[in-house]
């Protein structure tokens, strides 16, 4: 195992809706938002990515899948239907990542950490990186840079001449896209 830092980068999709949640007559929040995906990259600190893998998770509160979650994510009905619950996903989660040496995790912005802690409350399980540091990668890209702020994924990779590889709003491609910036990043 090389002595490098290694960061795992953490991107999730979710159930979500283009307006009210199903069955209630108000606005999304993380606590009615489920994991669907856990987008995982290991990667060294300067992007190069050691290992990746998706994670598939089936939803329990809102087990059908809204038009627009689809849409947005490509993540069909089938695809979580045939995946394991969270509950199952997390020790998956832990067995794949126990062979590395991570100095912290990071997400692309706070929503990450604030969707895997409405999962701790929901399930009261989180998985094991969720303890080490946790790095607000755009907050760290975003320094020192001019016009920074409009900070989306695909913006960010624009401004250093990089096009998005794969599909936007799927964890594992998003991830993977995370990883090519972090040599730009002041971490």
């Amino acid at each position: 195992m090389n002595s490098q830092k290694l960061i795992l980068i953490i991107d999730l999709e979710a159930t979500c809706w283009d307006g009210n949640v199903e069955g209630l007559e108000r606005k999304q929040t993380v606590d009615d938002m489920e994991i669907i995906e856990f987008g995982c990259a290991i990667a060294q600190l300067d992007g190069a990515v050691v290992d990746s893998r998706s994670f598939m998770v089936r939803p329990q509160v809102h087990p059908k899948l809204s038009n627009f979650c689809t849409q947005l994510t490509t993540i069909t009905q089938r695809n979580v239907e045939s995946a394991p619950v969270y509950q199952d996903v997390v020790p998956k989660i832990n067995q794949w990542l126990a062979n590395y040496d991570l100095a912290a995790w990071g997400s692309w912005g706070n929503y990450d950490k604030n969707q895997i802690s409405a999962e701790q409350r929901r399930h009261s399980l989180v998985p094991e990186f969720f303890s080490l540091p946790h790095i607000n990668i755009k907050q760290q890209w975003r320094q020192g840079k001019v016009n920074s702020r409009s900070a989306g994924l695909a913006n960010a990779l624009n401004y250093h001449g990089l096009s998005f590889e794969g599909t936007h709003h799927r964890g594992i491609d998003d991830a993977l896209n995370i990883a090519r910036l972090m040599r730009f990043t002041e971490l």
